[in-house]
Order: structure tokens, then sequence, then C-alpha cells
């Protein structure tokens, strides 16, 4: 399959093998950086409309941060960092949940994941959904509170 091919399941309407894909392609991306050439394209994902396509691209970025070394993760960051709080809360959730893995891939980017944790505001989410949210947030900020000493 050409990385057209792949891109294509992964924001097609089989959420099922798309899913699948975004599972293999994290999972090849924790072990090698062969999906890093494409990181660009991935990336690109984080804008499409379609709030699981987003999930996808998070969990996918998240496994390739480790192979940035042209800080390309760097630039990204800020707009990885707007799913923090994304329309659906779920990807919000999903985004909070990666960036441990980014945190221990480039502790350097510590600093500017807890500000951005720190200044997350979640009335824009159902009352529902905002003490799930804030729980997760408090359990990444003390998972990563070690790492940006590392790095700072």
């Amino acid at each position: 399959m050409d990385f057209h091919a792949y891109i294509t399941c992964l924001t097609g309407k089989d959420a099922k093998a798309a899913y699948a894909l975004a599972q293999q392609i994290t999972e090849e991306s924790r072990a090698s950086d062969a999906w890093y050439s494409h990181f660009d394209d991935l990336a690109a994902l984080l804008s499409h409309k379609n709030s699981l396509v987003r999930n996808r691209a998070i969990s996918i970025l998240a496994a390739n941060a480790r192979w940035d070394r042209e800080g390309k993760f760097d630039a990204l960051l800020d707009e990885f960092l707007s799913h923090v709080t994304d329309v659906k809360p779920i990807t919000a959730r999903q985004c909070v949940a990666a960036l441990p893995e980014i945190a221990e891939a480039k502790p350097e980017l510590v600093p500017r994941i807890r500000t951005a944790l720190e200044q997350t505001g979640l009335s824009g989410y159902p009352d529902s959904m905002q003490p799930l949210i804030l729980k997760d947030i408090v359990a990444v900020l003390k998972k990563i509170s070690t790492l940006g000493n590392q790095g700072a």
C-alpha cells in the first residue's frame, strides 16, 4: 500500500479499518522511524474536520516525536496542544493522554506542555466531561513533573 492509500484509509468512512491502521502505524512508529518521513502529511490530519481522524493523528504523531531531530514537532507543538481544548471532549482527552509520550521523547518541550495544561479552560465542555478532562490533566502534570527538569 502506498502512502496515499494509507491516508485514504486513515481518513475513510470505515472506522474499524482506520482505527486498526492507526494502531498499527502508532506501534510501528514506537519501534522505528519508518513513518517519520511522512510527519508533515500526518500533521496535516490534525486539522481534519472529523474528530476520529484527529484522534488517529494525535497518537501517530506522539509516537513519532521520539524520531524528531529536525524540530518538526517543536514547530507543531502549539497546534498539537490546541487539541487539549478540542471541540470534541474525547479528542481533548486523547491529546492530553498523548502528552507524556511527547514529554518523554522531547523533555525540552515540557515547560510549554505544562503551561498549556495549567492554562486550559474547561468551561466549553459539558459538566459531565469537565471532571474527566481535569483528572486527565492532573495525572499528566504529575507524570511529566520530573521530565521538564532534565530539559531545562
